[in-house]
């Protein structure tokens, strides 16, 4: 992966800039020794790891990822709700089971973000995600990815599929243009 010219000391601004401000408050000074070695770690560090960085999709648009955040935070507090009450009650009537996701993104980073958006949602947990791309040949595309996910109570199994796909996949794919 080659470098940019005008990134060729800072290929990650935005990480160097958090590891200088982290620096400082592990360390809970800001002498001139300290500010020192910040600044040396906030340029070495990124540049010995940048090589070992897989291109991610960018963030297209901002606005509606902080939008899904919103609407994700308010998810986990209604399914604590939700999960407290099906604890609470009697054990007969929870319906756990598994269900196989189809997923149309590409890119790891939005697959994590779906699979960890899953797996924060009280009563419902991300187990896999198949084909692992390990497993494909060489440069072989997979045709189809899923998302393999464990359910509490499960009342439609399609109508689960639908809610995900479209309340945090869709907005993931425009997020990241996948």
């Amino acid at each position: 992966m080659r470098l940019e010219s005008r990134f060729r000391w800072l290929p990650t601004p935005f990480r160097s800039a958090l590891l200088f401000v982290v620096w400082l408050l592990l360390n809970n000074s800001v002498s001139a020794g300290h500010i020192v070695l910040a600044v040396i770690f906030a340029i070495l560090i990124p540049l010995v790891s940048f090589p070992f960085r897989e291109p991610q999709p960018l963030i297209i648009k901002p606005g509606l990822a902080l939008k899904q955040l919103i609407i994700v935070m308010y998810d986990i507090i209604t399914a604590n709700m939700q999960v407290a009450l099906l604890i609470l009650g009697p054990v007969k009537k929870l319906r756990p089971a598994f269900v196989k996701v189809p997923i149309e993104l590409s890119h790891a980073m939005p697959i994590t973000i779906l699979a960890s958006t899953v797996s924060l949602t009280p009563g419902t947990v991300s187990a896999e995600v198949y084909p692992i791309p390990e497993s494909l040949a060489e440069g072989e595309q997979p045709t189809q990815r899923y998302l393999l996910i464990h359910v509490l109570d499960l009342d439609d199994e399609q109508a689960l599929i639908d809610t995900i796909k479209q309340r945090y996949e869709a907005p993931l794919k425009e997020i990241f243009q996948c």
